[in-house]
């Protein structure tokens, strides 16, 4: 993250990830099991953090999405795994061994999976040199506009509000979206969620936490409906609001 980007980093540490990890299994089971086993991870587990870990040891709660097997070559089972952030996958391998009594641990892994990023989006540092030199010595900034993306796509995969264009420059000031102010949102935003909002022309204005679901911004007329987080855009991009008295 580059400049005011920087900001958004905060959204990425909190969003979903996805690994490849390959995984050894001390003692030889039958692969049918293997696969049965692994399905009942899916779901909400409850890990015990490792103890090289940058958190307390406590126990705490975490979401796993999906776990797809992709190649068992006898003790050797490599999959990929999608779940909340905080999910420690060498504790995901240690329980596994524990449940089957055989023991097993990580050998390997890669994170494929970042919120909106996925492998796709990864470049090498010779890449990027490559691409700046491109847009230094020709002025060509194509091949770098690829690989920098800009903010709004960090926030992609959040929940989004649009707000009008007169609400913008109080939103930059730090103060709390109303419902008035709010244009069209998205279906299913719950209390408490994350929320990226955006103009009508699609530019990250902040991320706040929702004060309200949206069924109840749909059918309340006033009242607060995100509490500012993180303001992007700059000041005065946007016109002052005025009233006019006739």
């Amino acid at each position: 993250m580059l400049g005011e980007a920087s900001k958004i980093s905060r959204v990425l540490l909190l969003a979903g990830k996805e690994y490849i990890t390959l995984m050894n299994i001390h003692k030889e089971i039958p692969e049918e099991k293997i696969r049965k086993e692994l399905n009942k991870s899916i779901g909400t587990i409850t890990q015990l953090p490792p103890l090289k870990s940058a958190v307390k040891r406590v126990e705490r709660q975490r979401k796993v999405y999906y776990i797809n097997i992709l190649e068992i070559q006898g003790r050797d089972v490599l999959f990929k795994i999608g779940c909340e952030a905080g999910t420690y996958i060498r504790r995901v391998c240690d329980d596994f061994g524990k449940k089957l009594k055989t023991g097993a641990h990580m050998q390997e892994l890669i994170r494929t999976k970042a919120g909106p990023f996925n492998e796709k989006d990864m470049h090498t540092l010779q890449e990027i040199q490559e691409a700046y030199f491109l847009y230094k010595d020709e002025h060509n900034e194509n091949k770098l506009k690829e690989i920098i993306k800009p903010v709004e796509f960090a926030a992609a995969h959040l929940p989004k509000i649009w707000i009008h264009d007169s609400a913008v420059s109080s939103i930059c000031t730090g103060i709390d979206l109303s419902i008035p102010g709010i244009s069209k949102l998205e279906t299913e935003i719950n209390e408490n969620d994350l929320v990226a909002v955006f103009t009508l022309k699609n530019e990250l204005v902040c991320i706040g936490t929702a004060m309200l679901s949206t069924e109840d911004i749909i059918k309340n007329e006033k009242g607060k409906a995100l509490k500012i987080e993180r303001v992007f855009m700059k000041r005065d991009l946007y016109p002052k609001w005025k009233s006019t008295i006739i």
